[in-house]
């Protein structure tokens, strides 16, 4: 009869347990990665980006997931690529590489059958050969231009058998690819945003202040001779909760929100004499209607506001952009 007093292999704390056990052995192999981030992988990073077409990735089973996820990296951060199943370049899809492209093949082994069945074919067209190998004996290792060895010391799998470590090993040695050749090429948060027009991510990096901002009769705004009475007015029909104040030229010379008005009335001020002038913000904080969208969110996230003024290189109100005005765009 087994002994209730021993802690089952499901209960919370073995749980816990092997999930810190696994993640140790996969810090480990990221860990010996470090080291042969050496002349082999600049050159490689070269080949890559001396490709005049695209970058195909390649690779059998949970290599292959792996290399797609690789592709898919690389294409979003500059670098074209895609994926080809090395089971089926060999029935009609090796037809989708061409000279001018690189190829990286993904095999722990380096042995994988699917893989070296179209290497004569990838040699044979002369296209550059990128491998990611567990083995750098193997005959994928030795067959290309340049080898990046992603070895493991052991699988997080108990048995050692399941792909596990070395899967995170040439994940992240991908990602060191498609970073390194962000970098290189000058790859911008604009570009990044061009591949990603949907979605948050894209509406904070393609996004401006003069695409959201209100503008024209919308803007509340009045002049430094105004009378506190007067701002409230103008501040009641446009409905932003705020007012510009102006000189003369129409340069910005402050602003008065709602929270100004609060420590007007905290003051006991005479709201129908008091100046605008007396109670506004001077300066103010301001925003170009050329900046992105998230610059706008980090100001007033910053500085505890929810409200802009958008102005031109001389100081004139070109706009105003509340924090609602980005939360409908989704920038938020």
């Amino acid at each position: 009869m087994p002994d209730s007093t021993l802690p089952s292999p499901t209960d919370d704390v073995a749980l816990q347990n092997t999930a810190r056990r696994v993640l140790g052995i996969e810090r480990d192999a990221l860990d010996a990665l470090l080291p042969r981030i050496d002349a082999g992988f600049a050159r490689a990073c070269r080949l890559l980006i001396g490709c005049r077409g695209r970058v195909v990735v390649t690779g059998m089973g949970k290599s292959g997931h792996i290399g797609g996820k690789i592709a898919a990296t690389l294409a979003s951060t500059g670098t074209p690529a895609f994926f080809v199943h090395p089971g089926e370049a060999s029935h009609g899809d090796l037809g989708m590489i061409t000279r001018d492209d690189a190829v990286i093949a993904i095999s722990n082994s380096g042995e994988t059958a699917e893989v070296l069945t179209i290497l004569p074919l990838i040699k044979r067209m002369g296209v550059p050969l990128v491998s990611m190998t567990g083995r750098p004996a193997s005959t994928l290792a030795k067959a290309a231009d340049v080898h990046l060895d992603v070895s493991v010391a052991q699988e997080a799998c108990p048995l050692n058998l399941a792909p596990t470590a070395s899967t995170t090993a040439t994940l992240a040695m991908g990602d060191a690819l498609a970073v390194a050749l962000l970098e290189a090429r000058g790859f911008t948060p604009e570009d990044f945003a061009l591949s990603h027009p949907g979605g948050t991510l894209g509406r904070r990096l393609l996004l401006k202040v003069g695409d959201l901002m209100h503008a024209g009769e919308q803007v509340p705004c009045v002049g430094d001779d105004a009378t506190l009475s007067a701002a409230l007015l103008e501040m009641t029909r446009k409905g932003l909760g705020m007012t510009a104040v102006v000189d003369r030229d129409g340069r910005a010379v402050g602003i008065f929100t709602d929270g100004d008005l609060r420590r007007v009335l905290d003051a006991g001020l005479d709201v129908r004499s008091a100046a605008i002038t007396s109670v506004m913000t001077r300066g103010g904080k301001h925003i170009g209607a050329g900046q992105l969208a998230a610059e706008a969110v980090h100001l007033m996230e910053r500085h505890r506001i929810t409200v802009l003024m958008v102005l031109d290189d001389e100081q004139r109100i070109a706009g105003v952009l509340h924090m609602h005005d980005l939360l409908r765009a989704g920038v938020v």
